[in-house]
């Protein structure tokens, strides 16, 4: 691997203090919470986290910095919930993955601005990598407060669940799927690699060949698929699956919270080193052209289906 993670690093930490700006200012986290692109409240003692951004709730800095929100509730532990749902009201699907519309917006807007020769290619370079590499520590803290909460956190999907999505569902301890559920990692479609931790988690839950296959291939699994390779606990008929991770959540609250917490820890081990390199490695893949091309296609098609490989 060559150093270029480094000086993302290096860079990343002179623009962090600008970059942090943009995160909402919240003294204290509310009990409930209305956004942009999502809400949550306490139901029955459960959170129940409704994504709701059309067109299927890609992951950009407007859902980044509401997932935030969540994580610090998570973190303050004031809620007394015993439980988290995360479940969309989106008729596409839970999440289509990162807002890669916005990522190539970003990367054009570097290149209308860039210097000159040699010396500004690499600023030019630098800062889409620092930028990004921001943008990637956040989303990271972001899945790893909700991967490690000492709660049982539940995900009920239905439709697209892909990239992002799919690394968010990922660090659900439960997940429960409607039929229409299909799963899968496209990135490489773009030049990158999965780059939210999901395929750390991914090979925590599952055997190698699996991992390879979704990765490699970029195909999709549906539910029952899924259900079979035992990434899904759960297939409920279509529209039912928050109906059932409701009960799940009831259930999962029966038990004591300090058993409950002591049993995550140990059967969900964290892969803190595996998630480090993923950043690295997603990083240095971004400044490749290739990327650059594939978000241009991707942005520039008419498909109604542009998420699939």
């Amino acid at each position: 691997m060559s150093a270029f993670p480094w000086q993302a690093r290096v860079a990343a930490s002179i623009v962090k203090k600008r970059l942090g700006d943009k995160r909402p200012a919240v003294a204290h986290v509310p009990l409930a919470f209305e956004g942009e692109a999502l809400r949550y409240s306490i139901v029955g003692g459960a959170i129940e986290v409704e994504l709701f951004r059309e067109p299927c709730n890609e992951i950009g800095t407007t859902m980044l910095s509401e997932l935030e929100i969540v994580a610090r509730l998570l973190q303050e532990d004031r809620h007394e919930a015993r439980a988290l749902i995360f479940y969309s009201s989106v008729k596409r699907g839970f999440c289509a993955g990162a807002d890669l519309r916005e990522l190539y917006e970003g990367l054009i807007q570097k290149h209308e601005t860039k210097v000159a020769g040699q010396l500004g290619a690499i600023k030019e370079k630098l800062e889409i990598a620092s930028e990004v590499r921001t943008f990637i520590d956040r989303i990271h803290a972001v899945m790893d407060a909700i991967d490690t909460a000492p709660i049982t956190i539940i995900g009920a999907i239905h439709g697209f669940c892909f990239g992002g999505g799919f690394e968010l569902a990922l660090t659900c301890d439960v997940l429960v799927a409607d039929k229409s559920a299909r799963f899968a990692f496209p990135e490489l479609r773009l030049g990158l690699v999965p780059g939210f931790g999901g395929i750390p988690r991914l090979r925590r839950d599952l055997g190698n060949a699996v991992v390879r296959d979704l990765l490699l291939t970029g195909r999709s699994v549906n539910a029952k698929r899924a259900n079979q390779l035992g990434l899904v606990s759960q297939v409920v008929a279509r529209g039912e699956a928050l109906k059932v991770a409701r009960m799940v959540a009831q259930q999962a609250a029966r038990f004591d919270p300090a058993t409950t917490r002591a049993a995550k820890a140990f059967c969900k081990p964290f892969p803190r080193e595996e998630l480090e390199r993923e950043k690295d490695l997603f990083i240095e893949l971004l400044g490749s052209p290739v990327v650059e091309a594939a978000l241009k296609k991707f942005v520039e098609s008419d498909s109604v289906r542009p998420y699939l490989p």
